[in-house]
């Protein structure tokens, strides 16, 4: 038998509509690729210093990104460089001037250090707004005597832009 044009039209139109449908994954690799894009632009311009729960940090705004130096901590009654314990704050006498521990750690990382400079090395001190003056005051001293005489506190800031 003949089938009539119009029969045909009508079969092939039904085939095409009830064949297996597929996935159009363009939509959904544009997605992606604008999503990373997004991460990746905007979070390379944070600094962030591992912080522990029990630093509470004082806060301050600047007008500069923060960067990556080496890292002195006191934290739960330990003083740390990098996350390494290096002394305890029960250890530290009242006439002590610098903190043993701390300046063998910074000797230390001083002579694996290349370049040499001399407004001396950068540090970041950590310390919660509850630490003893004094007891700051000894660890900057300690800094200052190995050659890190580019101190700075850390602090929570809120960077301004312009």
């Amino acid at each position: 038998m003949k089938q009539s044009r119009r029969s045909g039209r009508i079969q092939r139109h039904y085939r095409r509509m009830h064949r297996a449908g597929g996935l159009n994954l363009v939509s959904l690799m544009d997605i992606f690729t604008i999503l990373v894009f997004f991460l990746m632009v905007n979070s390379s311009d944070v600094k962030v210093l591992q912080n522990t729960a029990d630093v509470p940090l004082p806060t301050s705004t600047s007008e500069l990104a923060a960067e990556d130096t080496l890292t002195v901590q006191v934290s739960g009654g330990v003083i740390l460089v990098q996350g390494r314990e290096v002394a305890r704050v029960e250890g530290i006498e009242a006439t002590d001037i610098n903190i043993g521990g701390l300046a063998q750690e910074l000797a230390y990382r001083r002579s694996l250090r290349t370049d040499s400079t001399e407004s001396g090395y950068e540090v970041t001190i950590m310390a919660g707004r509850d630490t003893d003056y004094r007891l700051l005051r000894k660890i900057m001293q300690t800094c200052v005597d190995e050659d890190y005489r580019q101190v700075r506190l850390a602090v929570e800031a809120e960077v301004r832009n312009g």
